[in-house]
């Protein structure tokens, strides 16, 4: 085979994908295919370095992400995602780090992570893909499902309010916040562009089609049918106060960049705040100097008092 007619045989995404493990195991009219794509397209437009990019998720659909894309990438327990990148970032603040995972991962049993993550602004990028179910594990109401939607555990229709995902995470202090759909798949190659070069707690929605479970049990037709359905529905409006705009069965879905601000993140508070107390208190050669000296003294104390007969 020639070289021109291997070039022809190439995947686009091929430095970013881990070829070896494709066919994937996502359902056919699945957006996670789509969103990848988009993930590796973003990443290449922010001209980042791959060898310094960490990608973590957590248990569902969405969490197999990190299997498929060839970086340095971990598949963590439901719920953890965020914790793990934490730890990661704060390691080596020298990464780029995403966590990739679903609605269900990161808002139920790893929603009091994500909102405190939000909180202290930590450097971390979360792409969370919304389906609206617990698409792997049978169809159960998610924290996303939408009201008088079905699912396994809802045969009568969700009662239960959902979850506003870009009111609760600009509300919790993210420096930037953004909402998509699979079908805006440029715009949303384009977000994530601009959450890997910008600082901060950086968040960003993709309402995903689920056509084998969520479409089935509301008579939602295929995947292409669900993606007609966004895009008739989508409104894009990035002045729209994300507080405002929940996601339902009918109404129109507000996409946008709601959020896009330069709070300091946690780690430059905490080098802030160690400059200000030495500052106030003391002069900083002093201080280790006097530190030594009482470390000093505790080690001859300690040895002094050692049997060594």
């Amino acid at each position: 085979m020639s070289n021109k007619e291997q070039h022809k045989l190439e995947h686009p995404m091929d430095d970013l994908l881990r070829m070896d493990r494709i066919p994937h195991i996502w359902c056919p009219g699945c957006g996670l295919g789509s969103d990848v794509a988009a993930f590796a397209d973003g990443l290449k437009k922010a001209e980042v370095n791959f060898d310094k990019v960490a990608v973590v998720s957590g248990i569902g659909c969405t969490g197999r992400v990190a299997g498929y894309i060839k970086l340095d990438s971990y598949h963590t327990t439901h719920g953890r995602a965020i914790p793990f990148a934490t730890g990661i970032k704060l390691a080596n603040r020298d990464l780029t780090v995403f966590v990739f995972s679903g609605d269900g991962d990161l808002f139920a049993i790893g929603g009091n992570h994500l909102i405190h993550a939000a909180r202290r602004n930590l450097d971390i990028n979360v792409i969370c893909v919304n389906n609206f179910i617990y698409g792997m594990t049978g169809g159960q109401n998610a924290p996303t499902t939408p009201l008088g939607a079905y699912s396994s555990t809802a045969p009568f229709g969700n009662y239960e309010a959902p979850f506003n995902l870009v009111g609760i995470t600009a509300a919790a202090g993210a420096n930037y916040v953004a909402r998509w759909t699979t079908v805006q798949a440029r715009r949303l190659s384009q977000s994530i562009a601009t959450a890997a070069k910008k600082k901060g707690f950086c968040f960003i929605e993709v309402v995903s089609p689920c056509a084998t479970v969520f479409a089935r049990k509301n008579k939602g037709g295929t995947g292409l049918d669900l993606m007609k359905e966004f895009r008739n529905r989508t409104v894009i409006d990035h002045k729209a106060d994300p507080t405002q705009i929940p996601l339902t069965m009918d109404d129109e879905i507000v996409c946008g960049e709601f959020v896009n601000r330069e709070d300091p993140t946690f780690w430059e508070n905490v080098q802030n705040g160690i400059k200000d107390q030495v500052e106030k208190n003391a002069d900083w050669e002093k201080i280790q100097s006097e530190k030594n000296k009482r470390l000093y003294k505790k080690t001859l104390k300690y040895e002094g008092s050692r049997d060594i007969g």
